[in-house]
This record gives C-alpha cells, sequence and structure tokens, in this order.
C-alpha cells in the first residue's frame, strides 16, 4: 500500500541525511541525455533495466514508476532544465522506512558526450538510513548499469 512522504524542496538534495551521489559519462549530447530522461519517460525501461514501468502524470508536472519487485513511486517534477537539470519528489511510495526523497539528475558538458550525476537524497528512521548506505553499491551498479543502457540507446537514435 502507498503511503504519503513528508513533502521536502530543491534543497533537501544538499541537506538529506543520506545521499547517494554517482557519477558517469554518456557518449550524447546533454540535450539529447536531458530529453530522453525529462521528455520520454515511458522509454525509461528500455535503458534503466530496475524500471519496468514509467509514465507521466499530471500533464506531464509528475511520474508514475515501478520497480522490479514491486515498488511503486508517485513523483512531482521539482526542476527542469533543458540539457542541465531534471530532479523530482517521491511523494508516494509503498517502500518502508522512507520518509523523504528527492532525486536530481544533473548534466554537463564532458567532450563530446555529457557527464551525468544522479543523487538520491533520503532521510527515514535510523534503520532506513543504515540500509540506504549499506546499499550504496548495489545502487551504484545499477546506475552505472543504466547509464550504459542509456548510451546504447542514444547511439541507436542517432544511428537511425
Amino acid at each position: 500500500m502507498a503511503r504519503r512522504l513528508r513533502p521536502v524542496e530543491l534543497d533537501f538534495v544538499d541537506s538529506a541525511p543520506v545521499r547517494l551521489v554517482y557519477a558517469a559519462r554518456v557518449s550524447a549530447a546533454p540535450d539529447a541525455v536531458y530529453r530522453t530522461l525529462a521528455e520520454k519517460v515511458s522509454q525509461t525501461p528500455a535503458w534503466f533495466s530496475s524500471v519496468v514501468a514509467a509514465r507521466p502524470v499530471d500533464g506531464g508536472a509528475g511520474r508514475e514508476v515501478r520497480l522490479r519487485g514491486g515498488v511503486f513511486f508517485r513523483e512531482t517534477i521539482m526542476a527542469t532544465v533543458p540539457g542541465e537539470r531534471y530532479a523530482y519528489r517521491i511523494d508516494e511510495t509503498n517502500t518502508p522506512g522512507v520518509a523523504a526523497m528527492l532525486e536530481d539528475w544533473r548534466l554537463s558538458p564532458d567532450g563530446s558526450g555529457t557527464r551525468v550525476r544522479w543523487t538520491m537524497a533520503v532521510d527515514g528512521p535510523a534503520l532506513f538510513r543504515l540500509t540506504m548506505r549499506t546499499a550504496r553499491p548495489g545502487i551504484g551498479q545499477s546506475f552505472r548499469g543504466a547509464m550504459r543502457g542509456l548510451d546504447r540507446l542514444l547511439a541507436q537514435t542517432t544511428a537511425t
């Protein structure tokens, strides 16, 4: 059963008790990466294997995302700066323990490609925070796999 999380603002990405930050390089330009993240939401499962379904809601002001294992998120888009930033707050989830969560994707030019920095900012009881810190390597592996998938998808898109 989904439950509401504490609403947070963009500054939570810097002040959250747990911040998991990952970075990778993608061969495509920042604008192409941004379009895939922010405008082609329903394509997310094609490049992020943890995601089984994603769709925009509320006229594009939010998203609904389902992960493998049955995890559900309903999100509010908090920042959209084409080619630079895409951030959203998780408003509802069925994940136990999480009290507040925000994800922030930052894009910057890196030669002919893009440096993608993903921050997952979370809060919850002490056991949840410990669990998230312990999960850091696995989440990082998932992120790196997603960036390889995004790279492949964008290479196919530009090749066709």
